[in-house]
């Protein structure tokens, strides 16, 4: 009986047969090999210096601590930040408000000093100006109290650019730095920044030339 032969299994006319194309690696083979160099590449490692493996090991150990370190850094500084900027616009929500509600108390001390000057002695007068301070002084009370706007007095201090904005200036001998003689517009603060600088007459130091002259002159 003769041998049949899949045509499948024949080359065709012209093609050039290679042992790749017929020959498929045995799966154990190429498993016996690659257990092999790994095998190599492992006695490898263990023929090192086991003081030099050591320091190895310790370089990448604080190499990898030192990053730890610093994204744990990073976080924290991150964290801080976000919490800060919330707390912040929390405070700061209702300053424009705020800010609107400013100068109807200017309004309200203007009243107070128009009506001490008037000097009526009237029971109704008295009345009307007991209860105008009384307004006044509970609405800045409230606004201090609940959502921390704070006006601030300004006569006597040093001048301060981030506090006080000088519409006035007077020369005076007797200061070495300037001062504020005079409130014209009280200033506030909303926790512990400041929203309105006090507009404020301010006593500047005289020159010494200045001074000399004069007392020449006199």
């Amino acid at each position: 009986m003769s041998k049949h032969t899949s045509h499948e299994d024949e080359p065709k006319q012209g093609e050039i047969v290679t042992p790749g194309d017929t020959e498929k690696p045995d799966p154990e083979t190429a498993s016996a090999e690659t257990a092999e160099a790994g095998g190599e590449a492992g006695e490898g490692i263990e023929k090192l210096d086991p003081a030099a493996r050591m320091q190895d090991l310790e370089t990448r150990l604080a190499e990898a601590n030192d990053q730890y370190l610093r994204k744990a850094a990073e976080f924290e500084n991150f964290r801080k930040r976000m919490n800060r900027e919330k707390q912040e616009a929390i405070d700061f929500a209702n300053q424009t408000l705020l800010l609107d509600l400013i100068p109807i108390i200017d309004d309200f001390e203007r009243a107070i000093k128009s009506a001490e000057g008037a000097g009526s002695t009237s029971p109704e007068f008295t009345s009307l100006y007991e209860g105008i301070g009384m307004i006044e002084k509970r609405l800045v009370s409230q606004l201090e109290n609940k959502w921390g706007l704070k006006r601030f007095d300004s006569a006597g201090e040093a001048f301060d650019p981030t506090r006080h904005e000088a519409i006035m200036m007077e020369k005076s001998a007797e200061i070495s730095e300037p001062q504020v003689a005079e409130d014209f517009i009280k200033g506030y603060i909303l926790k512990d920044r400041v929203v309105r600088s006090a507009k404020v007459k301010v006593l500047m130091p005289e020159e010494p030339q200045n001074a000399a002259e004069d007392a020449k002159e006199t």
